[in-house]
């Protein structure tokens, strides 16, 4: 077992981290930009108002993407119990 193998298995994990969480991070993003302009225009401070909104997106995304995202994991999941023997000799 090299530095190469687990340098690998170790970019592979942080990389699906960073696709399944994509998504809904850029949503929350996006929808915190556009409720954030439209309290400014309107000059409405309630804070509660950009959380709830970004909770709804954010369940609407993982509702939609998440079959995907979930098929991501479980491969990945998969792959690092199939190859946990290799790694721990």
């Amino acid at each position: 077992m090299s530095n190469d193998f687990i340098l690998a298995k170790v970019q592979g994990a942080l990389l699906t981290v960073l696709f399944a969480s994509g998504p809904a991070i850029v949503a929350a993003l996006a929808v915190g930009v556009l409720v954030g302009l439209a309290q400014a225009l309107t000059q409405i401070q309630d804070q509660s108002l950009p959380q709830t909104i970004k909770l709804v997106v954010i369940l609407l995304v993982v509702i939609v993407f998440g079959p995907l995202l979930g098929q991501q994991i479980a491969e990945q999941a998969s792959t690092a119990l199939d190859e946990f023997p290799v790694v721990t000799r």
